[in-house]
């Protein structure tokens, strides 16, 4: 039975993550590709986010720290049995020589638009016109970049609620409780930054359980703006998903499921898998999971 989950998500959102500030100009995060610029939300920061989101909802816990070993990690004394956190991503305990790869395999939101040097202009004139003294106002410029961005999500179902380091194997029900958690998380995903909400839930997703791991849809989806409305690029997608996979040969089409908010992308229908809503993306997926923990 397939047992790789892999989900690859566009949401739109703007200035989600900044880097170091260079003068008065708060910069983002950027990368440069095909001689362009292009900003981007590390996985660090939508790791955080997802954490925050599991323990607000879900009461999941944030994992206990601390520096005995010299470094700030993960207290010696957690495990995966009470602490999600540390089964999703992993951990490093210096003092045991113990460490746990990361399961949950996160990429970078990368930007699906270049990046224009857009630049925000601000003071805090309003503070400053408060004191009965009329202080100077101070000016400040922060770069903006409103954009549709993509990520993707990998990891095997199996290796989820299994540590051998510590001989933890916990209960398919709990497995499956800790998969769908993450999933509704991501639907829901959202990010506070500089005094505002922005929304990351998908807009587009695309993904399922597989018989491989490889994650098929990375770098895959690529978007054209035209008078008529907002596309995706089908080609890629279509290629991609009539790859054939290990062990029996089926093909990547075979195991995927779109889902779609409706008209955001005006051509899903090129695409040789029928898009459904969202939310009926996710019950289906919920499906799968469960009768894979069955």
């Amino acid at each position: 039975m397939a047992k790789h989950l892999h989900l690859a998500i566009i949401f739109k959102a703007s200035n989600l993550n900044y880097g170091e500030s260079i003068g008065n100009i708060l910069s983002l995060k950027k990368l440069a590709s095909e001689g362009k610029n292009y900003s981007y939300i590390s996985r660090q920061a939508l790791r955080y986010d997802i954490v925050r989101l599991l323990n607000e909802n879900y009461n999941f816990g944030l994992t206990p720290t601390d520096r005995e070993s010299g470094v700030v990690q993960f207290a010696e004394n957690t495990s995966i049995q009470d602490y999600p956190e540390i089964d999703y991503f992993g951990y490093m305990k210096t003092g045991s020589s113990k460490m746990r790869k990361g399961i949950v395999r996160l990429t970078d939101a990368t930007s699906l638009e270049p990046f224009n040097n857009d630049t925000d202009f601000a003071t805090n004139m309003g503070l400053a016109n408060r004191n009965d003294q009329k202080l100077d106002n101070d000016i400040f410029q922060s770069e903006i970049h409103k954009t549709y961005y993509s990520y993707t999500i990998t990891f095997n179902l199996d290796e989820i609620g299994e540590d051998t380091l510590d001989g933890i194997s916990l209960t398919n029900p709990i497995k499956a409780k800790r998969v769908k958690a993450l999933c509704n998380i991501l639907k829901l995903l959202y990010r506070d930054i500089r005094g505002k909400r922005e929304n990351l839930a998908p807009l587009f997703i695309i993904g399922g359980l597989y018989d491989c791991g490889n994650p098929f849809f990375y770098n895959r989806l690529k978007l054209e703006f035209k008078k008529e409305g907002n596309k995706i690029n089908p080609d890629m997608i279509n290629d991609t998903l009539d790859i054939t996979m290990p062990p029996a040969g089926s093909t990547v089409m075979s195991q995927t499921i779109l889902g779609c908010v409706t008209g955001e992308f005006i051509n899903v229908n090129e695409i040789k898998v029928e898009a459904i809503p969202v939310e009926a993306f996710f019950a289906k997926l919920t499906t799968l999971i469960d009768q894979y923990y069955k």
